[in-house]
């Protein structure tokens, strides 16, 4: 069992907000196995669907000026979705593919020792407390590898909790959170800032057909978010998530075996980690001089890096880089001593995958029903329509649709699709407000994160449970959701109010972009 050092005392007297987070768990755990919750869901979302069928319920797409109506799945073609194409829904369910093959390099580097090893020498000398927010910047930062984020940073900081004797379900939590819950932002650039920047720019030119938004346009603020949310994140794990979970620790132990007491690392392990520092080094040696070229095919067609070949396979990427020193390492250690091991050491990793994998199956029908109905998109595109009768000042328009959005969020997950949907919306609307659309840009960022990890209908709030189960079986839906409940709630209160802050403070949003 991993002891949270933290959390001393805690146990005995739990608060107010710890009752009534233990209430979430209690009644959401009343809920049956998430997999039964999908197929309830699925069934739900068929039967709405020929009821809004049945009347007609259509929203027109402020992009393309196309009506979307709902569809039935009790038509012909909706038998052929959910029966026809079961194998398909769930073979082509994104999540799926990228966490296995994720899974891949990670389970050699982490069979190998290389994972525990570098948690270990990397943690050895920190205290625990610091650990919180190193784990919340990092995961923020991996989001440049965009979903498969996920799949590397929830086990690799279950790991790195263990390693410092804390529970690993708190290192889940954390990088969960900090991917899904604060994603798109960062001290680093990723995918999504150009995936957002297009969608505003086809927004904005309804106005002004010159107008273009850079993909750095909102840097400053993510970067600045990515700080505080890692502070925010913090200061609620450490006050009331970790004390929840020691209380979950104390009314059944983890399975996650006994805590690591020796932070040391043997002469072979040191050995080891050099070995995998210089093949970290040539394999991030041999990706630049591949991608330095300006016509290399790891680049876009316009010579892009953010939008091209290597960002659209970054699971591949990652598979690869943690074969590549996993297997380094364990060839100087001398866990790996035959090329026999390697695909043992993979098969390892992929068979503890198993309960996610099940899940992923209902989750992914549930999914495919939901995106085909079209229910998600009328909802969206109805929601944003609202605001645009409100006619408020922009404080408190964007509160209105910060709030809105965070609601609609629960039901589309994806921050591209969603929008795809308010942009061509909220964008004009404000732009006729004298409002930049690159504000516009970063309020939506604020509305769309926090909720992402809130919701069961994410692909990665299975993801993350899955993970958790492994540690402690009977974890179900109520027990993620009152950890993540406040974090969220916290998050959106906090980043509102630095997007508010900076935009009254006219701070400039990105390179030569003002808030106001």
């Amino acid at each position: 069992m991993s002891k949270d050092t933290s959390t001393a005392g805690a146990v005995a007297r739990p608060g107010r907000l710890l009752r009534a987070l233990e209430t979430v768990d209690r009644i959401g755990n009343k809920l049956p196995h998430p997999f039964w919750i999908f197929v309830g869901l699925a069934a739900i979302v068929a039967a709405a669907s020929a009821i809004l069928a049945s009347v007609g319920a259509s929203a027109v797409n402020p992009t393309t000026g196309e009506t979307i109506t709902v569809q039935s799945l009790f038509s012909p073609a909706g038998l052929d979705v959910a029966l026809g194409e079961m194998i398909a829904n769930y073979v082509n369910f994104a999540p799926l593919g990228l966490i296995l093959v994720v899974a891949l390099g990670v389970s050699i580097a982490d069979a190998a020792g290389l994972l525990p090893a570098l948690m270990r020498g990397m943690l050895a000398r920190v205290s625990p407390r610091y650990v919180t927010f190193t784990i919340a910047l990092t995961a923020m930062m991996a989001q440049i590898a965009s979903d498969a984020a996920f799949a590397v940073m929830i086990p690799l900081a279950m790991i790195a909790y263990r390693a410092v004797g804390r529970s690993p379900i708190i290192g889940a939590v954390v990088a969960y959170v900090s991917v899904g819950g604060a994603s798109s932002i960062g001290l680093l650039p990723s995918g999504s800032d150009a995936v957002f920047a297009g969608l505003s720019t086809a927004a904005a030119q309804t106005i002004d057909p010159d107008y273009v938004v850079n993909p750095l346009s909102n840097y400053y603020f993510s970067a600045a978010s990515s700080l505080v949310l890692a502070v925010s994140i913090t200061v609620v794990v450490e006050t009331i998530v970790a004390r929840r979970v020691a209380i979950l620790e104390a009314q059944e132990p983890s399975i996650d075996g006994a805590p690591l007491d020796d932070m040391g690392l043997s002469a072979q392990e040191r050995r080891g980690l050099r070995a995998a520092g210089i093949a970290l080094l040539v394999f991030v040696a041999a990706l630049v001089l591949a991608v330095l070229p300006a016509g290399s095919p790891l680049r876009g067609e316009d010579g892009s890096i953010l939008e091209s070949p290597l960002m659209d396979n970054m699971a591949v990427i990652m598979m690869l880089f943690f074969a590549t020193v996993g297997i380094a390492y364990g060839v100087a250690r001398g866990s790996i001593t035959r090329p026999g091991d390697i695909p043992e050491l993979m098969a390892t990793g992929v068979r503890e995958l198993v309960p996610v994998l099940v899940l992923f199956f209902a989750a992914s029908q549930f999914l495919a029903y939901f995106k085909w109905t079209n229910i998600g998109q009328v909802i969206a595109i109805h929601g944003a329509a609202g605001l645009d009768a409100i006619g408020a000042p922009p404080v408190v328009l964007f509160i209105v649709a910060v709030l809105l959005i965070s609601c609609l969020n629960l039901m589309l997950t994806s921050g591209s699709a969603m929008y795809s949907f308010v942009a061509p919306v909220l964008v004009p609307m404000l732009m006729l407000l004298d409002i930049a659309p690159e504000t516009t840009q970063a309020m939506f960022r604020v509305a769309d994160a926090p909720t992402n990890s809130l919701t069961p209908m994410s692909p990665y709030f299975v993801m993350a449970l899955g993970f958790i189960r492994r540690h402690r079986p009977s974890a179900g839906i109520g027990t993620l959701m009152s950890l993540v409940l406040p974090i969220a709630v916290v998050n959106l209160v906090v980043w509102l109010l630095l997007f508010l802050g900076w935009y009254l403070l006219g701070i400039p949003l990105g390179p030569g972009v003002s808030a106001r």
